[in-house]
């Protein structure tokens, strides 16, 4: 089963489809994507994008990210929707070889996690009222940012923990080209981290386990700090998942 869309610039468009729930259900294939950033879409990568009649883009990204880098390119019926769910700026290329990959993110993901509730529970809204068409969120690399929204709303669906450790870790198949891109977009500049780009499952595995030792469950914790309520998680499951 393969996951990633064929573009040339995007390295990590997925399809969140397929995955089983604990209600014996699926997600529905072609409803939610996650990528790296939709800025880079040009040319035939573009009319690949619109061919997917992608209705909704959140972007996780700062704001000075944005200005920095751009954004996925206005057109007609496609809503944009910027919800910057990190709030502490690091510089993972710039970290010593001797940070532990899974811990240190993991931990940089607990802030997130308690930092952006606002922007994290808005973007669960923008799902789970996503019924006009299909939705892609996305950050820069499409690993951390992106992957902490995607654990979420597999957790609310019903997936197993097991698959939305895997669904993080095929990151990891996009490794090599994100190094690639980091290296072109900052010639001169030496890349220090071994664990940049890398998304190991022990690091989804750390966040979810913090998680539930704070609230007792991944959607405790979105009950308890997003306000995510049976009617959210309600349409969730009806706009994501198969019948």
């Amino acid at each position: 089963m393969t996951r990633h869309l064929d573009f040339s610039r995007l390295h990590n468009f997925r399809d969140l489809g397929g995955y089983r729930t604990e209600d014996g259900r699926t997600v529905r294939w072609g409803r939610l994507y996650r990528s790296d950033s939709l800025a880079k879409l040009e040319g035939e990568d573009w009319e690949r994008f619109l061919s997917l009649g992608v209705r909704t883009v959140i972007d996780l990204r700062y704001p000075w990210e944005i200005e920095q880098k751009g954004r996925v390119p206005e057109t007609a019926g496609l809503g944009y929707h910027n919800l910057s769910i990190e709030h502490r700026p690091y510089d993972q290329a710039a970290l010593g070889p001797d940070v532990d990959t899974a811990r240190y993110l993991a931990e940089r993901y607990a802030e997130v996690a308690l930092d952006g509730v606002k922007e994290l529970g808005r973007a669960l809204e923008l799902i789970a009222s996503a019924d006009s068409g299909p939705l892609v969120f996305h950050c820069a690399s499409g690993k951390d940012r992106t992957g902490i929204v995607a654990a979420l709303v597999l957790a609310l669906l019903g997936v197993s923990e097991e698959d939305i450790i895997a669904d993080f870790a095929l990151t990891g198949l996009a490794t090599a080209r994100l190094v690639a891109d980091w290296h072109a977009a900052n010639p001169g500049r030496e890349l220090r981290w071994p664990g940049y780009a890398q998304a190991p499952a022990e690091l989804m595995r750390l966040f979810l386990a913090d998680l539930t030792d704070s609230h007792g469950s991944v959607r405790a914790y979105a009950t308890e700090e997003l306000g995510v309520d049976a009617e959210l998680v309600a349409a969730l499951r009806e706009n994501l998942l198969n019948p």
